[in-house]
């Protein structure tokens, strides 16, 4: 990445292109097993959804132009799962192995650190996805599992990995605060 290139918080008028970087694994990867993309409006509510909770979306702008984008929300909805996130992350195509994913995850983990979030869980479709298992364990994520055959699309079964980050010690101690606002 360039000097140009700054990681900050997404907002509405990212979504066109947040929509056409997830857009294209969509129709394209298997990092997603969505298989349409989504509108612009549906990215905008997404994102939308994930700030009114207080979670981060983080994108890295590289004057002006959406390089990549990283969130974490909710693993979960019921109440015992409030100290516990997953990331996503997604990479424009002729963005990929610059730094941009790297950049945008690694804030998404400080902010989890900062809301005092215990675990950041990783579910990652397609166990061929090295760049994404990769990026995850560059930054200390530990292997959790894998759920073979759990996905179909582009005519062949996919995996799912499961990783895992302990945040604030983890399980050490009892949590504090409140949590995520399921």
């Amino acid at each position: 990445m360039g000097p140009a290139v700054i990681v900050r918080d997404a907002t509405a008028a990212d979504a066109e292109a947040m929509a056409a970087i997830y857009g294209h694994d969509a129709v394209h990867g298997t990092g997603t097993f969505e298989e349409a993309p989504p509108s612009v409006t549906d990215m905008a509510a997404r994102l939308a959804a994930v700030q009114e909770r207080g979670m981060p979306w983080v994108v890295a702008d590289d004057n002006g132009r959406v390089l990549a984008f990283a969130y974490a929300a909710p693993y979960r909805t019921r109440a015992a799962y409030r100290y516990t996130a997953e990331d996503s992350v997604y990479v424009a195509p002729d963005a990929m192995r610059r730094g941009a994913g790297r950049a945008v995850l690694a804030e998404v983990i400080a902010r989890c650190e900062a809301l005092g979030l215990r675990q950041l869980v990783a579910v990652i479709g397609d166990s061929a996805n090295a760049g994404s298992v990769g990026l995850h364990a560059a930054l200390g994520f530990e292997p959790a599992g894998e759920l073979p055959d759990v996905g179909y699309k582009h005519g062949r079964w996919l995996d799912v990995v499961l990783m895992q980050k302990a945040l604030n010690g983890g399980a050490a101690s009892a949590p504090t605060g409140g949590g995520i606002d399921l």
